[in-house]
This record gives C-alpha cells, sequence and structure tokens, in this order.
C-alpha cells in the first residue's frame, strides 16, 4: 500500500483532514413527495460516492457534478470523493479484501465513467488526471477485472480531448485564412457574392446547419457554470478554466449577422443589393424549417443592422411579407414567446422522429445563456441554514440536459467544401467599413448621416496614411541595412 499522501487532504493513517466549517454534515433536506431540496455540501458529496449497494441515480450525478463547481473546482470534489471512498471501504487497509469491495469498485468506475463522458473538460487539468489515475490504479491492483473497463475509460477521455485539441487546431486555421483574404480583398473589384456559390437556399441553410451544430457539439455543460463564475466579483487570481468553446460560437454568431450585411453592402447595384436581401429571408426561412434557431437570428440580426436598414430605396423594392413573418417569429416582446413557441414546435417534431432531419433543434443561443443566468440571479446558492440549494443545481441541470441532447444531434446534411469554406473565411467587413460601404450605396441623407460619413472618411484617410507612412519607414530601414 502506499506509504505516503495519495490524494490531497488523505494521509496514509486513514485521517482525513477537518471540514472547513461546522454544520451538519449528514443532512439532506427531502420534500414530502421524496424530492431533494437541500443539503450541506459535506453530505451532498457523501451522496455522490457509491458503495457495494448503493449507486446514485444518474440524474442527480450529473445536476451534481454540474452545479457543485459554484462552490469548489472539480480537483478538490475528486479529492473529497475518493478521500470518502478510500475511507468507507477501508482501501489503505492491510487486510482489505478485492472480492468483498468488487461491486463497489464496478459502481466507482461507472461514477468515473460519467464524469469523464459528461465533463470531460474538468481533465484537461494535469492534476485531475493524475487523481483519475491514482484512483483506478488503486482499484485495478484490488480488483484486477476492472482493467477492461478502467482502459475503456481512459481511451473514451483521451479521445474527447484528442478531438477538442484538433478542433482548437482547426478553428486557429480557419481564423488564419480569413484574415489573409480580408487583407487582399479589394474594395474597387465587385467580390462574388454568396447567391453565385450557393444559389439554393435550402441548401445554405443546411450548411449553416452543419457549422452550428459542430460548434455547439463542442461546449461542454461545465462551461455555462463557469461562464457564470466569471462574472462573480472575486478575489481569486485562479483562472475559472483553461479552455471555452462558448467564445468561438458567440463569435460565429456575430461573424455570420457581420457576413449577411457585407454581402448587401458591398452590392453596388440596387438590384443586386434587393436580390440578396431576399435570399437571405429565404436562407432565414429555411433555418426555421430545419430547426436552426440560432442561424436565423443571425441573419435577422444582420438584415437589421442600421447600415442594412438605411438602404430605404433598396427595401423599397424588397418583397416584405416574409421578411415580416420572420421578424415577428423573432420579436422579443414577453420574452421572446414567438420563438419559445416554434422551439417547442420543433422540440416535439425532434422528440417522436425517426428521420435524423427531423430531430434537428440549434436553440438562440443567446437566450440558452441568459435563461441559465436568470436561474443563477434569481436563486440564491445556499438557504438561510447553510444548505447548498439543490434546487437551484437541478434546474440547472434540465436546461443543461436539454442542451446535451440537442448538440448529440449528428447533421445528416451532405457537406459542401466550398460553401463551408465562404461560410468560414470569406472577408467580412468592420462597423466603419459597413457604414462606408452602406453610404456608398445610398448617399447620406440628414445631418447625422452626413457627418458621420465625412467622419468615416476622415478615419479611413488617417489610417491610411499610418500605414503608408509605416511602410515608407520599413523600405527606408531596407535601404538603410
Amino acid at each position: 500500500m502506499a506509504s505516503g499522501p495519495l490524494f490531497n487532504g488523505y494521509h496514509a493513517n486513514g485521517i482525513l483532514d477537518p471540514p472547513e466549517d461546522e454544520e451538519d454534515k449528514t443532512s439532506l433536506v427531502y420534500s414530502n413527495d421524496g424530492v431533494l431540496i437541500s443539503g450541506s455540501l459535506d453530505s451532498l458529496i457523501l451522496h455522490l460516492v457509491p458503495t457495494g449497494q448503493y449507486y446514485p441515480e444518474h440524474s442527480y450525478t450529473f445536476a451534481f457534478l454540474l452545479g457543485s463547481r459554484l462552490f469548489l473546482d472539480p480537483l478538490p470534489l475528486m479529492n473529497r470523493v475518493c478521500q470518502t471512498c478510500i475511507i468507507q471501504q477501508g482501501l489503505m487497509s492491510e487486510k482489505v479484501n478485492g472480492k468483498v469491495i468488487e461491486k463497489f469498485g464496478k459502481h466507482m468506475i461507472s461514477l468515473l465513467g460519467e464524469w469523464t463522458d459528461n465533463f470531460p473538460y474538468d481533465f484537461l487539468d494535469d492534476l485531475m488526471i493524475k487523481c483519475l489515475k491514482d484512483i483506478t490504479k488503486l482499484l485495478m491492483d484490488l480488483i484486477p477485472d476492472l482493467r477492461r473497463d478502467v482502459t475503456i475509460l481512459m481511451q473514451n477521455l483521451y479521445g474527447k480531448i484528442a478531438f477538442l485539441n484538433k478542433y482548437k487546431e482547426i478553428l486557429t486555421r480557419i481564423e488564419g485564412e480569413a484574415t489573409q483574404k480580408l487583407q487582399h480583398m479589394m474594395p474597387s473589384v465587385q467580390q462574388v457574392e454568396i447567391s453565385e456559390v450557393c444559389p439554393v437556399p435550402l441548401m445554405l441553410g443546411e450548411q449553416l446547419t452543419h457549422i452550428e451544430l459542430e460548434r455547439l457539439s463542442m461546449i461542454g455543460p461545465e462551461e455555462f457554470i463557469d461562464d457564470l463564475r466569471k462574472t462573480r466579483k472575486t478575489n481569486s487570481k485562479e483562472e475559472v478554466q483553461k479552455t471555452s468553446n462558448i467564445d468561438p460560437y458567440v463569435q460565429w454568431y456575430n461573424r455570420l449577422s457581420n457576413l449577411v450585411a457585407t454581402e448587401i453592402c458591398t452590392q453596388l447595384r440596387k438590384k443586386s443589393r434587393v436580390h440578396i436581401i431576399e435570399y437571405f429571408v429565404d436562407v432565414a426561412k429555411e433555418c426555421v424549417n430545419i430547426g436552426n434557431f440560432n442561424s436565423l437570428m443571425a441573419i435577422i440580426g444582420g438584415l437589421n443592422m442600421t447600415c442594412v436598414q438605411r438602404l430605404k430605396k433598396t427595401w423599397a423594392k424588397v418583397n416584405k411579407e416574409k421578411f415580416e413573418i420572420l421578424e415577428h417569429l423573432s420579436n422579443p416582446s414577453n420574452n421572446f414567446s414567438n420563438y419559445r413557441s416554434s422551439l417547442k414546435a420543433a422540440l416535439w417534431r425532434s422528440e417522436g422522429a425517426s428521420d435524423d432531419r427531423q430531430r434537428i433543434v440549434v436553440p438562440f443561443f443567446s437566450l440558452l445563456v441568459k435563461d441559465i443566468f436568470i436561474i443563477n440571479e434569481g436563486c440564491g446558492d445556499r438557504l438561510p441554514n447553510g444548505h447548498v440549494n439543490f434546487q437551484k443545481l437541478w434546474h440547472f441541470s434540465q436546461h443543461v440536459k436539454d442542451f446535451m441532447s440537442w448538440k448529440a444531434v449528428e447533421c445528416p446534411f451532405e457537406r459542401n467544401p466550398s460553401i463551408l469554406n465562404y461560410l468560414l473565411t470569406n472577408p467580412v467587413l468592420s462597423e466603419n467599413s459597413l457604414s462606408i460601404a452602406s453610404y456608398e450605396c445610398e448617399p447620406p441623407e440628414n445631418s447625422y448621416e452626413k457627418q458621420h460619413y465625412k467622419q468615416l472618411k476622415a478615419l479611413v484617410g488617417s489610417h491610411q496614411r499610418n500605414n503608408s507612412d509605416d511602410a515608407q519607414e520599413q523600405v527606408s530601414g531596407i535601404r538603410t541595412e
């Protein structure tokens, strides 16, 4: 047996480090119908730990592993779980019998399997991996039959981590290609428009869904809670999380909105602008039919940008009937009640679907995050008696479980590399550049717009002079050398 510390807080003599407070460590409070309401943090951890005769419900395991990070990080929790197991089962004792604890060992590997399957990004921390290896090695030494299960667990975990690393590399490559294309963009040359690359709105909706589901699938459930923790004022300098896949997803939403505006404002001919607006309205309609609400909202957001909305002569020629239907669906009044009704219909369709095309649900992501934020703000982490408010953790888990089922759907549509590349890397103009392009499509109409256009042109001219001076200095430096 080990002669020194195996896990933080556990010592070879079997003494557990004292708790941080003196609250009741065994109390769990249930409602009259048996629903868990609250408990001390220690008692909730104890409720998570399996024995030979007991295994926690899957719904409890997910809710507690998700919400417990409001109170302690995954590593201390892992240590506490391992400490409890070692003491309860006497795993460090010379008299421990592998056959007696065999059922406990299988239960413990199952718990670790749920943890690594649902929250693999917790194990980006080297100390978490070490703790996992330590406890599984201890169990395998005592129960050799567990070796196969442990091997499968570790292979699955390493596969998920490798997939994340590959995803990061792909994002970096896409960002680099997009930046390079933007640098070589010629403002005076008419760019290829998106309807030439993809003439069929349905096909574009399908390719947008590929991007949405791919980026959605990489977001870990714990990232929602970590995002909440980042908003809290704290004196701690410790990094909350090593990775965030929410940020690239939000950036994709913003890119799609700006891409819509760029496609419209770079068309110098009014007829072309009308065509592009109506094209994107049709694409948004197809996104609704697919169940891709995030792309729908991004497209509507792009069509409603100031640089697009001010093009009154263009909009006068647009068939607004379809657009008004989509605006009604995306109306934010009554907490997006119209969108929520459409989402419920998509969920109902998804639950009874046999065709993968009917199972797709891509929610309006910003609103999902807002809903979780409201739960966090509306409920305290602890009750007046100091207990952890488990009902809050439960509500978190229900929202995130829905998200987990949505992101698990594989996109059934055929990939089109050229369209995907266009969507991900084609140049997108900045806010100022979009405003200038809009004024060049339809000249300023009032004093505010005239002043704004003048300021933007002066700003662009200043940047061009600075860049020219920098280039001249570099050339002079080269000649001097």
